[in-house]
């Protein structure tokens, strides 16, 4: 990937017979990531908390062009490990397999909130609603087709550390601070699971996207009022890219060819906040296999998902 050959969507390879599921599809990241798969051929499930929204984004899509079979809305509140068991139950009544799983959906810096488990919700939904659907479904991946588990984390991992002594915030809660801190989750995770992956011998990769800065209801919907003045309407507007632009990273995890296992996709620009798919470097406190350790057996006791692979 040189700057001279600048990978975008129309580079992704046929997808007829794949079967994908994106979470938070209705809008954003999500929206962008399920219009080109579609547009490739893919089958697309679109895992969204509000169904109405759901289908309005399908009707969306099918308005551009895109074969309405190849589209279906099923509900998912990734805040909720109920909700998360429900879509993983219904999706293997309803399907043999799966080939890709884009761990998408995400909230950012709301007022401290709890999910129904007591969980706080930024860590609730961006980590441990997506580590347990990972681990409910990664049979059915096992048996897709150049299987893949494609967690999308952000550029602010890297100012992210875990708080496993106070989780839920009660001592103390930073809007801004504890999304970093689930956004290191992901990295972490998406790590920590290729190593037991690879450790196991199974055919499914874990790989990491980060989309820069990009515009999406993520920095308005649910902030804190400073964090939507400076990310929504100041910063947005000046410096972001668009959801198709930022969507290219976790496209080309989803789909290219021959991508191994580990690997972390980012924008090529200058301090990886826009531009083309790029192999990206993760925090090196990410990388440690110890915090991997760590977070993958804290999380396997507050979702009570184990998953079928070896820990190194």
């Amino acid at each position: 990937m040189t700057k001279k050959q600048r990978w975008t969507a129309d580079r992704i390879p046929d997808q007829t017979g794949r079967l994908f599921v994106v979470t938070g599809a209705n809008s954003g990241l999500g929206l962008a990531t399920t219009r080109e798969l579609a547009r490739r051929g893919g089958r697309v499930i679109l895992a969204v908390r509000d169904e109405e929204r759901g289908r309005r984004a399908v009707d969306e899509l099918v308005a551009a062009g895109i074969a309405p079979g190849l589209l279906a809305v099923r509900p998912l509140d990734l805040a909720d490990l109920d909700s998360v068991r429900a879509f993983a139950g219904r999706l293997r009544e309803e399907h043999p397999r799966l080939d890709v799983l884009v761990n998408n959906a995400g909230v950012m810096a709301p007022p401290r909130t709890l999910s129904p488990q007591g969980h706080e919700v930024q860590f609730a939904v961006n980590h441990l609603g997506h580590f347990a659907l990972t681990g409910l479904l990664l049979d059915l991946l096992a048996a897709g087709r150049d299987p893949r588990v494609v967690t999308v984390s952000s550029i602010n991992h890297r100012q992210g550390r875990l708080r496993l002594d106070d989780l839920t915030g009660a001592r103390g809660y930073a809007p801004m601070a504890f999304y970093n801190q689930s956004k290191f989750a992901n990295a972490v995770f998406g790590q920590e699971l290729h190593r037991r992956l690879s450790a196991s011998g199974s055919p499914v990769r874990s790989v990491l996207a980060h989309p820069g800065y990009t515009a999406t209801r993520l920095q308005t919907r649910d902030t804190s009022g400073l964090v939507k003045l400076v990310f929504g309407r100041i910063g947005n507007p000046l410096l972001a890219q668009r959801p198709e632009r930022g969507a290219l990273p976790q496209l080309y995890a989803a789909t290219e060819p021959g991508l191994e296992g580990g690997e972390f996709i980012g924008p090529d620009g200058m301090g990886e906040l826009r531009g083309a798919p790029t192999r990206v470097r993760p925090s090196a406190a990410s990388a440690d296999p110890g915090t991997g350790r760590e977070l993958w057996e804290r999380s396997e006791g507050l979702t009570e998902v184990s998953f079928p692979v070896t820990a190194r």
